[in-house]
């Protein structure tokens, strides 16, 4: 049983007033076995999309190796833009070394609510990845049981938008679910009435291009 443990703290700051929640890196970030081309930070997997759809949206001209100037260049983007991140999950066991978020067992959440209560600036929670089992909206649902708080529907179309208030402060707090930026999703973005109309329009219009017109509508202030 390989026990995977989230290998960065939350990254948060009083300016924030949006918050990236998605679930765990991949094991090679827990263990340290980094690849070359790997980012030692939040989100820094070579596989994975957010900081490639982040860097056109932005146009960050982002570097893409392991080394201090590509952290420090994600760390200075997200202070400028008022983003902060706090991945849910804090551990869980796995059977098979690997991503996948339904294979996590024993699952340990951090707790999201706490924060969002600390940092009163956060008005937007952007989840990467849905409701599906083991995702980070699924998750939140689960943890917000305890708080007596219930997910309003603001738009029911992809990406999912919900609304709730939080019980201490009574502060509204938006939810966006935005697709997730990772390779597992691709099959879900190709069943989608909006990319297919995209690419009958576009033969060369892809699944990265769907999330970059997807997720600039939300980073954007």
């Amino acid at each position: 049983m390989f026990l995977h443990t989230h290998p960065y703290e939350p990254f948060l700051f009083p300016e924030a007033t949006k918050l990236i929640v998605g679930t765990l890196p991949p094991p090679r970030f827990t263990s340290g076995d980094l690849k070359p081309d790997d980012v030692d930070f939040c989100y820094g997997s070579r596989n994975g999309m957010l900081w490639p759809i982040l860097d056109r949206i932005f146009n960050l001209q982002l570097k893409f190796e392991n080394n201090q100037q590509a952290v420090l260049q994600r760390k200075n983007f997200l202070f400028e833009q008022k983003i902060a991140v706090c991945d849910i999950v804090e551990s869980a066991e796995r059977m098979k070394v690997d991503a996948s978020d339904l294979g996590m067992q024993n699952v340990c959440l951090r707790d999201i609510i706490g924060h969002l209560e600390n940092y009163e600036e956060i008005k937007t929670i952007l989840f990467m990845g849905g409701n599906s089992k083991n995702g980070p909206e699924y998750f939140f649902r689960k943890s917000i049981k305890a708080h007596h708080i219930k997910l309003r529907t603001v738009s029911d179309q992809v990406p999912r938008i919900y609304s709730f208030e939080l019980p201490k402060t009574k502060r509204t707090i938006e939810t966006v679910s935005l697709t997730a930026p990772s390779g597992a999703a691709n099959r879900a973005v190709g069943s989608l009435d909006a990319y297919k109309y995209q690419k009958s329009l576009n033969v060369a219009y892809n699944t990265l291009d769907f999330r970059v017109d997807q997720y600039r509508q939300f980073f954007i202030s």
